[in-house]
């Protein structure tokens, strides 16, 4: 008996040892034949990889003109490893370098992170075209030298720089926060190319070969089987007019400032300029650094983004917003009228220009009355219902933020600002708790004081008197070839928290104020075209005012709202309004019926106007 247990032990063990040998052999099986990939780690060694880089995706305007688009370029590497004695003299001259730039050339090489004699290292980056033409015929001359083909952006029409941004080289942050990257590779720097950088790029390819003890190639590895090929970038439709953008680009030369214009119905952005701008050419290829210190340094700041990022103060166009709040709480009504005897006689005071008193809400807001919006402004903070000046500022600011003021609006380009909205914590602080009231802060009710809106903002607000009381998330982007749609957020319809029914008093007041004479913005009138406007005048410690002009036209089913921001410019009706008015025009009808008037913003320079005044 006990013979047999121990017999059954061996043949349980025997079983067993079988079994695990039968498990090795299918492993190593799977491993060695099956599994290529295995095979494939396991010959990095003796591997070299080189990269595909697909095209970037085009971009186009909302008519299917081509802005942006490539071309190529070359970047010449070498195997210092592989290099032999040749031609200096020829081989700088066919480079356009010196005989000094190409021993610096392989001297930076040397200091560069990762370098080895037996890789291919970037001798010269961004070749042209032509100069590789000639290169090619000649390349046999110098051994090590090989080249690997690139593309980089070139526009159709130099226009919309702060839109579209630029690309660059990718450092070392932003390949340890993204390891799709490596060095020499390209990433959308600002603008569109950044917001849409995973679209545009494409998917890189690569291909892979066997290389010798000293890293030189012998042959396709595995006859290509395991090469990828590069995935070409998706094309873009831009929701921009492109001769509208460069219209108001040549209305804005020689001048500070930013013109916005929307779409009402979509909340797409037909033009978006800031001013001074530059020409994206700029930053492109390898002067593309020295070109952006050059643009940094200037004084003017023209790789600043003033649509997006200046917090400005909207002026007299935030007359409009709390005009509509007073309406919505039952402060005022259509048919409330105000006197003005030259401005708001309490507090401070707040001044007025010479216009009929009294004056009824329509006509306060044909005529900009400083004096009617102080009234209704102070009747809303000082309300009762809400307990505190605290409780009323904060209701206040719900109601202003309704309409996209103090918040991002979202718009799909980096580096959108917030704005400011002031509220009563800030108040509290500034000015310690108890020590403010209405009319500490009566400036708010003209738009100055601590209000910091974007050219974005106030065109964004247009946009919302236009649609009577809603608004879409502006956007810059109206397809993408090959995907079935844009984000769903931009075709989200947003609701003011004022009934749509008071927005139509306001129209009437900003018809008046461009149709009617006594209207502050007579000069934007455009014949058969109803356009709806209203001027700024934003005051400027630091130097002239800002003139601020929005609108929409036409007034019923509008198809464009802008709004048109110069900085150091005077009242809003003398400059900002007749550059509304002929992008107004320019897009309605493509063309200009009023030669003189175009003639004379062109010609107008407005720069330089920021000295103090005494």
């Amino acid at each position: 008996m006990q013979l047999n247990i121990t017999t059954d032990k061996k043949y349980i063990i025997a079983g067993i040892v079988l079994i695990a040998f039968i498990i090795i052999v299918i492993k190593l099986f799977i491993i060695q034949i099956v599994e290529q990939s295995y095979k494939l780690s396991a010959s990095n060694n003796v591997l070299r990889y080189i990269p595909q880089y697909p095209a970037r995706g085009l971009i186009y305007d909302r008519k299917g003109n081509l802005i942006v688009c490539n071309q190529a370029t070359y970047d010449l590497m070498v195997v210092k490893n592989e290099v032999k004695a040749f031609d200096t003299t020829e081989f700088a001259s066919i480079l356009g370098l010196s005989k000094d730039q190409v021993k610096e050339g392989f001297n930076q090489i040397r200091r560069t992170k990762g370098y080895s004699p037996f890789k291919p290292s970037v001798f010269l980056k961004q070749i042209p075209a032509k100069t590789y033409a000639i290169l090619q015929e000649k390349l046999y001359k110098f051994p090590g030298f090989e080249v690997h083909p690139r593309t980089l952006r070139t526009y159709n029409k130099k226009i919309a720089g702060h839109l579209f941004g630029y690309i660059g080289e990718v450092d070392d942050d932003m390949i340890s926060k993204n390891p799709y990257y490596q060095l020499g590779d390209y990433i959308g720097i600002n603008g569109l190319e950044k917001s849409y950088e995973k679209v545009l790029r494409g998917k890189k390819g690569v291909n892979i070969y066997m290389v010798d003890v000293h890293n030189r190639i012998k042959g396709s590895y595995e006859e290509g089987k395991f090469d990828t090929t590069a995935v070409v970038g998706k094309d873009i439709v831009c929701t921009i007019d492109a001769d509208l953008q460069e219209y108001g680009e040549k209305l804005m030369r020689n001048k500070i400032g930013s013109i916005v214009a929307i779409e009402p119905s979509t909340g797409e952005v037909l033009a978006l300029v800031s001013s001074p701008s530059y020409d994206p050419e700029l930053l492109v290829g390898r002067d593309r650094a020295y070109n952006y210190k050059i643009l940094q340094s200037d004084t003017l700041k023209p790789i600043f983004n003033r649509a997006l990022m200046a917090p400005y103060p909207p002026g007299s166009t935030f007359k409009i917003v709390n005009g509509l709040i007073g309406l919505q709480d039952g402060i005022v009504y259509p048919t409330t009228h105000y006197g003005c005897a030259g401005g708001y006689p309490y507090g401070r005071g707040v001044g007025c220009h010479i216009h009929p008193s009294p004056l009824s809400f329509i006509q306060a807001i044909q005529m900009s009355c400083n004096t009617y919006f102080c009234y209704v402004f102070r009747s809303i903070i000082d309300k009762t219902a809400f307990g505190s000046i605290e409780n009323s500022l904060t209701d206040w600011k719900k109601n202003v933020e309704s309409f996209g003021f103090g918040n991002r609006l979202g718009i799909d380009l980096p580096n959108e600002s917030r704005g400011i909205v002031p509220s009563a914590s800030f108040y509290d602080r500034y000015f310690h708790k108890g020590g403010w009231n209405s009319l500490t802060i009566i400036s708010l009710s003209i738009g100055q004081g601590e209000l910091g809106t974007t050219p974005l903002q106030i065109a964004n607000l247009a946009a919302t008197i236009a649609n009577r009381g809603s608004f879409y998330t502006p956007h810059v982007v109206k397809e993408i070839k090959g995907e079935s749609g844009i984000d769903p957020k931009f075709s989200e319809k947003h609701f003011t928290a004022i009934d749509s029914t008071w927005f139509n008093y306001v129209v009437e007041g900003m018809e008046m104020a461009v149709n009617v004479p006594g209207g502050t913005g007579t000069i934007a009138a455009l014949p058969k075209i109803k356009v709806c406007g209203k001027t700024g005048t934003a005051q400027n410690p630091h130097g002239a005012d800002h003139s601020v002009f929005i609108a929409f036209a036409p007034k019923e089913k509008p198809k464009i709202a802008i709004a048109v921001y110069v900085e150091n410019a005077g009242f809003g009706g003398t400059w900002a309004a007749p550059i509304a008015s002929l992008m107004i025009e320019k897009y309605l009808t493509d063309s200009i019926a009023r030669p003189e008037l175009e003639k004379m913003i062109f010609d107008a320079i407005l720069l330089n106007r920021n000295a103090r005044k005494k």
